[in-house]
């Protein structure tokens, strides 16, 4: 019997033509998020050495694309809604009525039927739903956003999860987690190796299934290292809008509140009521830029009772009240650089 010849890289692949990939990215969406899509599938090439993914990036308009790090991106052609491919990828961020009119939905709508999948990244998941392609399928956005995509559009199954990889329609709630689609989409298609030496090439550790609930703190390896602490900022997070007297959340974990003290103080250098407001804060700010909600109803939601106790809270952690914080970002240029 003669000797059977191994099969390289090259050959397992050669008689494959490479997927086709259509990146349409709109203004003011986030670089990483980008990088997230387009480097694994040029390292994938690479690995293989051979095209396992062509892509071509476009705009809604054919102009380049402005992030919201201030760097141009530019772009093939404009999305014309005629392409057809393996994969169709929208990126969006911030201000998507001012980057994705009707006529960018309507072009969504008619080319997801000349694609095998189609993916929505960041707040192209609310393109997707916009579209009616999400409607009775589930789907992710990003944890900041989740509560009020549920609320928008109630025929979509919204999970937390940090990507949705099923059937056709695919989302993804933040950089990371599409990095995760990515190496999944890799898995898929190429299987299990040219994933790993994917994600070796970006010394990326994959730690999270799909499933996995979307944080508002990321808390890598302070889950391990110190999982009493991460526990409690866990259920900081989670009663954000009705916040737990100190004595209340101690018992709720178990804990005296010397003990709650000292996790503190020894991990994060802070007390655990300037930690607790600190993050309520920080919510409270993400939606006063990011959203048109009256600032009555970001402090309940951040929660405050006393709108005047929030506004107290607010100038003096930010320097300057909500309202104005809130005109003073409309005005800024997409340039990084803060306006107070």
């Amino acid at each position: 019997m003669p000797h059977s010849r191994k099969i390289t890289h090259a050959e397992a692949y050669a008689s494959r033509p490479p997927l086709e990939i259509l990146v349409v990215v709109l203004g003011e969406s986030s670089l990483m998020s980008l990088a997230c899509v387009l480097d694994p599938m040029r390292a994938a090439n690479r690995v293989a050495a051979q095209s396992l993914f062509h892509w071509t990036i476009k705009s809604p308009d054919g102009a380049p694309a402005l992030l919201t790090a201030g760097i141009e991106i530019p772009v093939d052609t404009a999305f014309s809604g005629r392409e057809a491919g393996d994969m169709l990828i929208v990126i969006g961020g911030f201000n998507l009525d001012r980057h994705a009119g009707r006529g960018f939905l309507a072009r969504l709508q008619a080319a997801a039927r000349r694609f095998s999948h189609v993916a929505g990244i960041e707040s192209g998941c609310w393109l997707l739903a916009r579209a009616g392609l999400v409607d009775g399928r589930p789907a992710t956005a990003h944890w900041e956003e989740l509560e009020d995509f549920a609320a928008r559009f109630p025929d979509v199954q919204v999970r937390a999860d940090r990507f949705v990889a099923e059937g056709r329609m695919w989302t993804s709630g933040g950089a990371s987690p599409t990095f995760d689609m990515m190496l999944h989409m890799i898995r898929r298609n190429f299987g299990a190796t040219i994933a790993l030496d994917v994600a070796s090439i970006f010394v990326y550790d994959e730690t999270h299934a799909a499933s996995d609930a979307q944080p508002a703190v990321s808390l890598g390896r302070m889950q391990r290292q110190a999982p009493e602490l991460a526990d409690a900022i866990r259920l900081m997070e989670r009663t954000i809008d009705r916040p737990l007297s100190l004595d209340v959340f101690a018992r709720r974990l178990g804990h005296s509140r010397r003990k709650l003290d000292v996790l503190f103080s020894q991990g994060l250098q802070t007390s655990p009521g300037r930690y607790y407001l600190r993050l309520r804060l920080q919510a409270a700010q993400r939606l006063i830029v990011d959203t048109d909600l009256p600032v009555s109803e970001v402090a309940l939601r951040s929660g405050f009772d006393s709108l005047s106790a929030f506004s107290r809270s607010f100038r003096g952690y930010y320097g300057v009240s909500p309202l104005k914080l809130r005109l003073v970002k409309q005005r800024i240029p997409i340039d990084g650089r803060p306006a107070w």
